[in-house]
């Protein structure tokens, strides 16, 4: 008797655990398929793109293969000036296309019609849509009507601009240019999620952190980065709160600089080898004087290196200031 009340309660634990997971995975995906994306949900979408996390256009997490976020002050291809400035999200040979151009019908109602008519995107959701256009493409997010409704929607301004890659990013320049794909993909690959979050509780964390998203908000994304624990500041509207990226530069080398108690790692190393004159960094020296800086043998803690334009570092700082 003993040996079937095991087996019961074997039966009961199990369907227990299954009825849960119906619970939490499988009735949720019929709501996430049937979210409209908000204007939220595009922009997160074609400044990753595909995939952030493990791929096979980015296998080893290198931050490849990935769209380029730039804010355009003037036409690429007519020269004129935009009144407020427009950002777009180029998506060079052969990078992958986000998943909502892939898959349309996964836009939701009204910004699916007007991504399709108004953005003509369906040039860039066919047969090779999956490794990336040869020539490449540019997106943006227009702003139409459906059902008397204001509804952002993806623009292939390739198609209505004439815009292409090479112009638009030289149009930009570096200053108007943010690496914010490869900066989600540095914020996975550093474990950053094992204390910051990416979603406000429904509590007193509106009034710090900022209102919790929408269920429309996460349509496309891929992976969704919600964190695992709260051991750190939510970050979901980071770049709101804090848009000095002065003050990130000095946060990410040495948290200590600006939070004395503060129980964040260094990442200096993301700054490579060398600073934005190409002057190799000496960490050891750095740490050493900071060190006396810390136990008050020095007034002035030693300053931070620039950032090379190809490092790490800058690509995370792209991201986080992007969360707004």
């Amino acid at each position: 008797m003993a040996f079937k009340e095991y087996r019961l309660g074997s039966a009961m634990v199990g369907g227990s655990l299954g009825l849960s997971m119906i619970i939490t995975i499988f009735l949720p995906s019929f709501d996430l398929r049937s979210a409209v994306s908000t204007k939220v949900a595009l922009e997160k979408q074609l400044s990753a793109g595909f995939d952030v996390g493990f791929g096979y256009a980015d296998p080893l997490l290198l931050g490849i293969n990935r769209p380029i976020t730039v804010v355009l002050e003037a036409d690429p291809k007519t020269g004129a000036k935009f009144d407020p400035p427009v950002t777009a999200y180029v998506y060079q040979s052969g990078v992958p296309m986000p998943p909502n151009v892939r898959h349309p019908n996964d836009l939701g109602k009204g910004v699916q019609d007007l991504s399709e008519g108004l953005g003509q995107i369906g040039g860039v959701s066919g047969s090779n849509h999956s490794v990336g256009q040869k020539e490449g493409v540019v997106f943006t997010i227009g702003l139409g009507e459906f059902d008397g409704e204001e509804v952002s929607y993806i623009e292939n301004a390739t198609a209505t601009r004439g815009w292409v890659p090479e112009a638009t990013l030289a149009a930009a320049g570096d200053k108007n240019t943010f690496k914010i794909s490869q900066g989600k993909t540095e914020f996975v690959v550093q474990g950053c999620w094992w204390c910051h979050t990416l979603l406000p509780e429904q509590t007193q964390d509106w009034q710090v952190f900022g209102a919790p998203p929408y269920l429309g908000d996460f349509n496309g994304e891929n992976p969704t980065a919600f964190g695992s624990d709260r051991k750190a500041p939510d970050l979901l509207h980071v770049g709101t709160r804090n848009s000095s990226r002065e003050w990130m530069l000095l946060h990410f080398f040495n948290p200590r600089l600006v939070q004395v108690n503060s129980i964040m790692p260094r990442f200096d190393y993301l700054w490579g080898e060398k600073d934005a004159q190409g002057n190799v960094i000496d960490y050891d020296k750095w740490r050493a004087e900071y060190l006396e800086y810390a136990s008050g043998k020095r007034v002035y803690p030693p300053e931070v290196p620039d950032y090379a334009p190809d490092s790490e570092i800058r690509a995370l700082i792209d991201w986080v200031l992007s969360l707004k």
